[in-house]
């Protein structure tokens, strides 16, 4: 059975990163909650499930002619930062990542909803 739940979660975690939306934000949870992965070894699932996901998507959207590359060069910080962040992280204690973690997940919701609703105020006033 617990088989079956790490499969469903993995699929549902490749579905929504192949989308774009950041897979890595339901499968950490997913593989913490569900499957009672540690969170270290939940980061690092799932950093080795992103570089085929991203390859692939990158690809397909480039083939669509979606992307623009002079963007690209702000993948340069964004990969600097990242190995900070790799080093940082390996020296966090599980509990600090998952409570970090759980911080970043409820901003992210929050900031979300603020934009929703600034964008439904915005409508409603413009009617």
């Amino acid at each position: 059975m617990e088989i079956i739940i790490m499969i469903a979660v993995a699929f549902i975690g490749g579905v929504v990163g192949g989308m774009g939306m950041g897979g890595g934000t339901l499968l950490i949870p997913l593989l913490t909650v569900f499957c009672s992965v540690p969170q270290h070894l939940a980061q690092s699932l799932n950093l080795l499930a992103f570089i085929p996901m991203s390859v692939v998507a990158v690809i397909l959207h480039a083939k669509n002619k979606l992307i623009e590359f002079p963007y690209l060069l702000l993948g340069i910080p964004a990969l600097l930062s990242s190995v900070f962040a790799s080093f940082l992280a390996n020296n966090s204690s599980p509990d600090v990542l998952r409570k970090g973690f759980g911080i970043f997940l409820a901003i992210l919701g929050i900031v979300n909803l603020a934009v929703v609703l600034i964008k439904k105020y915005k409508e409603k006033k413009e009617k």
